[in-house]
């Protein structure tokens, strides 16, 4: 009798040989594969789900979380500027909501540590929800859905501190992980193409690295917006938010310094930079090469590198961003 072939299989190396990809064991590269969704609390996560669409947190009923941060758009918000409650538009480019609890801080200019406490600023900020947390508890606390399930989740019930508990917790499940890249850095070598690996050899060899770097390729770390050449005397129309976290901190080696950002996603995310001053990655590229690593890249470098940062996005719920 004869029987299907089956798949070569090397007894040396325990690698398959047939017509499947080629794993190898996980590549010991600068830049880490994604952590696993973390596993938490069902009950708050899904109340941080509901908060997170939930309209009443603003002053006027009008925003939430999602209004700016669109899960079906890389996280972000794809206008250059989100729109307050007041409708009128942010000093900053809203940045991506994905993969956030791995920043070392949040906010363009890292003025503060958590989720939780960024959480607690957007709602009380003037320019974004207006609102202030005795009226967000009570708010809350009148409505029967949200005292069940705030009871389900705390002992305590409805808090300011839960509702911005609750709130980062779902956001601590926003991670997007397989892209092809983790792929890649995981030991299936064969998911990028040659120019994409070019990409990645030049994205380090260019230097990129040095600013992001670490599992969320970036968010962990401060730098000046124009190392090399003056971005802001360049662009012009100077605004306050261009002083970074010198706003924070008043200390004139602040001036023009931000939180370098995440390039997960990145190919979905634009506009780019906290002005929204590059609407292609192709240009957000460029401005790179010139104000920040002061390099004359090839087309062909520039391509390659673009190619490489596609393969960054990743799946939500399973499905690609």
């Amino acid at each position: 009798m004869r029987y299907p072939s089956a798949p070569v299989i090397s007894l040396v190396s325990g690698v398959w040989l047939g017509s499947c990809a080629v794993f190898a064991a996980p590549l010991d590269e600068p830049l880490k594969p994604l952590p696993a969704t973390p596993v938490l609390d069902a009950s708050r996560v899904e109340l941080g789900r509901r908060l997170f669409n939930e309209t009443r947190l603003s002053i006027n009923n009008t925003l939430s979380c999602a209004s700016c941060h669109h899960l079906d758009k890389g996280g972000a918000d794809d206008k250059p500027f989100s729109l307050g409650f007041d409708g009128k538009p942010v000093a900053l480019n809203t940045p991506t909501v994905f993969n956030a609890s791995l920043n070392f801080k949040q906010f363009w200019s890292a003025r503060v540590d958590t989720l939780e406490a960024q959480i607690q600023q957007v709602v009380t900020s003037p320019a974004e929800m207006g609102n202030d947390w005795k009226t967000v508890v009570a708010t809350l606390a009148a409505a029967p859905e949200y005292q069940r399930a705030f009871s389900l989740a705390y002992p305590d019930g409805v808090t300011a501190a839960n509702v911005q508990n609750a709130l980062a917790t779902y956001e601590r499940t926003l991670i997007t992980p397989n892209s092809r890249f983790d792929q890649y850095l995981l030991g299936n070598t064969d998911v990028l193409s040659y120019d994409e690996k070019q990409g990645y050899l030049r994205f380090k060899e260019y230097g990129c690295i040095a600013c992001h770097q670490g599992v969320n390729i970036g968010g962990n770390m401060y730098q000046k917006f124009g190392v090399i050449k003056d971005y802001f005397e360049a662009r012009g129309n100077p605004i306050e938010a261009d002083l970074g976290r010198y706003l924070v901190t008043l200390d004139e080696d602040d001036r023009h310094v931000f939180k370098v950002p995440s390039l997960r996603n990145v190919a979905v995310t634009a506009p780019y930079f906290h002005d929204s001053s590059a609407k292609t990655l192709e240009e957000a590229v460029d401005v790179m090469f010139e104000y920040q690593l002061g390099r004359t890249p090839s087309a062909d470098d520039k391509t390659r590198i673009t190619l490489f940062l596609k393969t960054l996005t990743g799946e939500w719920e399973g499905k690609p961003l």
